[in-house]
């Protein structure tokens, strides 16, 4: 079949502007906490705790349209394009609901949230500011998770590379006005970060419906206004129900990483800036990984439709082998310039040194994130969300359980829950990897 000859070609179409759009945001979210950091590294405290939960329930919002996304593209695989236009028309009227009750939850009940984290009286406020400025993205988030998965199923992902270049460049921009008050403009601090962010996320959005609009010939599996507003409830419940196991993955991830910067927080008020600094340069190749994974879920969802198992296997072993050597490339770069790299951040010599161990054990994590991400896509793929989810639960039991352990009983500070970290990585990584070796169509 041509297919097969042409797989990673396929693969390479969806995941490269993927990739290219997500790294420019992150680096553009880069560049936001340097300046704050460079302000005051309260301020990453600030950002570190904000950010986490809010984008733990974002990304529920975004998990749970994994499900259309799985259902569309092994309708795709079986050539049933009405079908997946079905799914994709219910899952862009219905899936607005949960964000806007978001937004109000954020709005008037994000102080409730920080006390629980353990948030201290110097960084709440700060962090109460920047979530109630940034609170009205959740308005665009349902849109954009269901056009995000027509854009993956048609196998079009190229305008997302524009998107994230418009949207990064003007939030740049927008934050060195209004964090440090340029050229006129009021020197908001943490407040111009959240305000610039909103504003580029706005605009970015407006940019995508654009696209959408003028290049509907493109997108195959997008379905017209009338199919859409004619749209039943039955195809988003269907694939809710295949999306809901991942959301719940995705929220326990994200409960284990706000549980990890509550120990973090009873450690010093530094601490949770530093966690968060370290990881902002991991999720830089987090990104590129991420992206390889979002192609291996769409083109394994085609060849699980297809019923081609030879097919499927070669797509996620491609996908791994690409994804391993997007670590390797992190762990050597992290490990010659650890300094420089830290440096981007702070000034603070002391948070430098001790954070130098902290980077190089993140960079070594990117392998058993790679086979998390990858092969759990190629699960998902498959059909399968509930094994991922049952292999979530038990490794945020155990990584909290863990870190616990070496921050409380065996004392070893923030080595202990990086220490923590990599062991769940790791683990879950080899009980994936043999699940999907059972894999039989």
């Amino acid at each position: 079949m041509l297919f097969k000859a042409e797989y990673k070609n396929k693969l390479i179409k969806i995941f490269v502007p993927i990739m290219l759009s997500n790294l420019i945001a992150q680096v553009q979210m880069f560049i936001d906490r340097i300046f704050l950091g460079r302000m005051d590294i309260l301020y990453m405290s600030a950002v570190g705790n904000a950010t986490a939960p809010m984008w733990t329930t974002m990304s529920f919002v975004f998990s749970m349209a994994m499900g259309a996304s799985i259902l569309i593209s092994q309708s795709v695989g079986e050539k049933d394009i009405e079908k997946a236009k079905d799914y994709a028309a219910s899952m862009i009227k219905l899936h607005n609901v949960i964000p806007v009750l978001l937004f109000l939850f954020w709005t008037f009940c994000s102080p409730l949230v920080f006390r629980l984290m353990g948030v201290s009286e110097n960084v709440m406020k700060p962090c109460v500011t920047y979530t109630r400025i940034y609170a009205p993205v959740y308005l665009i988030i349902g849109l954009w998770a269901s056009y995000s998965v027509v854009f993956q199923t048609s196998n079009y992902t190229k305008p997302l590379v524009a998107y994230g270049i418009i949207r990064s460049v003007l939030n740049i921009i927008l934050d060195y006005l209004l964090i440090f008050g340029k050229f006129g403009f009021p020197r908001m601090e943490i407040a111009g970060a959240a305000l610039g962010t909103t504003i580029a996320e706005y605009v970015g959005a407006i940019y995508l419906l654009y696209i959408t609009i003028s290049k509907k010939d493109k997108f195959f599996t997008s379905p017209g206004l009338k199919r859409i507003l004619g749209a039943k409830i039955r195809p988003y419940f269907e694939s809710i129900k295949l999306g809901i196991p991942t959301a719940c993955e995705d929220l326990l991830w994200n409960v284990g990483n706000l549980c990890i910067i509550r120990i973090l927080n009873t450690i010093n008020e530094k601490a949770a800036g530093i966690y968060s600094m370290v990881f902002t340069v991991e999720i830089l190749f987090v990104v590129v990984i991420g992206a390889i994974g979002s192609g291996t879920l769409t083109l394994s969802g085609e060849a699980t439709g297809a019923k081609d198992l030879k097919l499927y296997k070669a797509v996620v072993k491609t996908s791994v082998k690409w994804a391993f050597l997007v670590a390797a490339f992190a762990l050597i770069f992290v490990s010659i310039f650890p300094r420089l790299t830290l440096s981007l951040f702070t000034t603070d010599k002391d948070v430098i040194e001790m954070s130098v161990i902290y980077i190089i054990m993140v960079a070594a994590n990117l392998f058993g994130k790679s086979g998390n991400i990858i092969v759990g896509n190629g699960i998902r793929g498959y059909g399968d969300t509930k094994w991922m989810l049952f292999t979530q639960i038990m490794g945020t039991i155990g990584v909290v359980s863990l870190a616990a352990l070496c921050v409380f009983v065996f004392k070893l500070g923030m080595l202990g829950v990086f220490v923590a970290v990599l062991c769940d990585e790791g683990l879950r990584a080899v009980i994936n990897y043999i699940r999907y070796r059972r894999i039989k169509f």
